[in-house]
């Protein structure tokens, strides 16, 4: 048995250009929930002789969902950071900055998921509300709680999505009512939950939801502490790690104020220098490698930017948090240009929204402004350096480049024969109900796209970037993760 996707298809291809096909036919394997296979330009006279090639001779063996005019199918949103538990926190402590943002709003309300009830009251809608925003793979931050961090594992598990789920350690420079007692319980709990998570399903190296290594970032953690985590990586090298980096000028001060030279490892190269680093002082604990993912990078120097290269560590931009908490603008372009993978992240609630699609808007922003600051000369030879994100761009961030990010590209992040099905079904009709976005079906109605002379393709690119700019979960009629259903409007409206 198969699901046959029939109707126009987005994928990314490369940072620079994505297919974009009116009538594609994509086939689903039911059993095991990847592509089988694509065919690119698909008349409706053609389309049984298409399932017969492919050996289909009785539609009644296949699932069909046959897409409308005005509707397209497209990779899933793979969101590269955000915290779970500061979720009920969106819209709140608006006025502060990072370090008293977290003190005065953030740490408070993360506090309180000590209490494994209202973990379990939380939780639940806080995983659905992100998957029926479009999000197929999500990289969560837990609180540092053991118990609440299991119930979070154990939500997502059952939702189907794909994430990546992470207790945070933090054993200083906490308030005395949310820290952790020492580097030792730290680190005992955080392998608890490594071995919880994966005895949710029979076979680990496959499963859905992964463990994640997440020092809150470095200034929360003593250097037995990083050290500690950095055995438990080396030990482990399938084993993800997530961690904040330059996010806010305070912070990067802090930072090197208490890793001096002398404190790292004698052995490692950080230690050899005459100034500290922040991405040196994850580097000095083996905590950058292929499987890393950076939040933020907003205040990076040129060293650290060839360190995370030469480590093929990832970033997650998070623009909206960024700009939200005064932190600055990173500049994705120059890190894109140098080869440095990128993804999107929503960074919930220092991010005010749980959507992508809010992040892509605001990528665009943040590029715009790095350009408006940094001009362009006639000789460059770069990309995208000071330059604004091209649409292709920001879906590829939005979807491939985070896959990239999270090291799982080969299974997930566009749409190719053999990998998962990781896809939405996007609405881009006037029946989504969405006042921001201007109908297909009101273009056709009103004769504009037949008068703009573009070819099928240009009016699909063109919706593309509607949906974009102007989308939200109303226009998300499904969302799929490995070919199994699980959320956007239609789900909602059956459950």
């Amino acid at each position: 048995m198969a699901t046959v996707f029939y109707g126009a298809l987005i994928s990314p291809l490369s940072l620079t250009s994505y297919a974009a096909l009116p009538r594609a036919v994509l086939c689903v394997s039911r059993k095991t929930g990847t592509t089988e296979w694509i065919e690119q330009d698909v008349p409706a006279s053609s389309f049984q002789d298409i399932l017969a090639k492919h050996g289909v001779v009785d539609t009644a063996d296949i699932e069909l969902v046959e897409l409308k005019h005005g509707e397209f199918f497209m990779p899933g949103f793979v969101d590269t950071h955000t915290h779970a538990p500061q979720v009920p926190n969106m819209g709140s402590g608006q006025e502060h900055e990072l370090l008293d943002w977290l003190a005065q709003t953030t740490f408070p309300m993360e506090a309180r998921f000590a209490d494994e009830s209202f973990a379990k009251k939380a939780y639940g809608t806080v995983v659905r509300r992100v998957i029926d925003c479009g999000t197929t793979t999500c990289c969560y931050y837990g609180t540092l709680h053991l118990g609440a961090t299991k119930v979070l594992a154990d939500f997502v598990h059952a939702a189907g999505q794909r994430a990546f789920v992470g207790k945070c350690n933090m054993d200083r420079n906490s308030p005395d009512y949310y820290i952790e007692s020492s580097a030792d319980a730290s680190v005992a709990d955080t392998k608890s939950l490594i071995s919880y998570i994966r005895g949710l399903t029979f076979d680990p190296a496959t499963a859905l939801v992964q463990p994640i290594l997440t020092p809150r970032f470095a200034i929360s953690c003593t250097p037995e502490l990083l050290k500690s985590l950095g055995a438990a990586a080396k030990a482990d090298p399938h084993l993800s790690i997530q961690t904040h980096i330059s996010e806010n000028d305070s912070e990067v001060l802090f930072t090197k104020n208490l890793f001096p030279p002398e404190v790292l490892p004698p052995e490692s190269e950080a230690a050899q220098k005459k100034h500290t680093t922040y991405a040196g002082v994850y580097d000095a604990y083996g905590l950058l490698r292929k499987n890393t993912v950076l939040a933020h990078a907003v205040h990076l120097e040129d060293e650290e930017v060839e360190i995370i290269k030469k480590r093929n560590a990832g970033i997650s931009h998070c623009p909206t948090s960024n700009f939200n908490l005064r932190s600055g603008c990173a500049r994705v372009g120059m890190l894109l240009d140098k080869g440095i993978k990128v993804g999107l992240g929503t960074d919930v609630s220092g991010g005010f929204s749980p959507s992508i699609l809010t992040a892509v808007q605001h990528a665009s922003i943040a590029s715009k402004v790095v350009a408006m600051h940094h001009h362009v000369s006639k000789t460059s030879t770069a990309t995208f350096a000071s330059r604004q994100l091209p649409i292709s761009t920001l879906l590829y961030l939005a979807t491939l480049g985070g896959a990239e990010v999270c090291d799982i590209s080969s299974r997930t992040g566009s749409l190719e024969p053999g990998k998962a099905f990781d896809a939405l079904v996007v609405n881009v009709r006037s029946e989504a109900g969405n006042p921001n976005v201007w109908g297909v079906d009101w273009q056709s109605e009103l004769g504009t796209s037949q008068s703009s002379g573009k070819t099928e393709r240009q009016l699909l690119e063109a919706t593309l970037e509607r949906f974009l700019f102007c989308g939200d979960d109303r226009n998300i009629r499904r969302v799929y993760v490995q070919g199994r259903l699980i959320g956007g409007k239609e789900f909602t409206s059956l459950a």
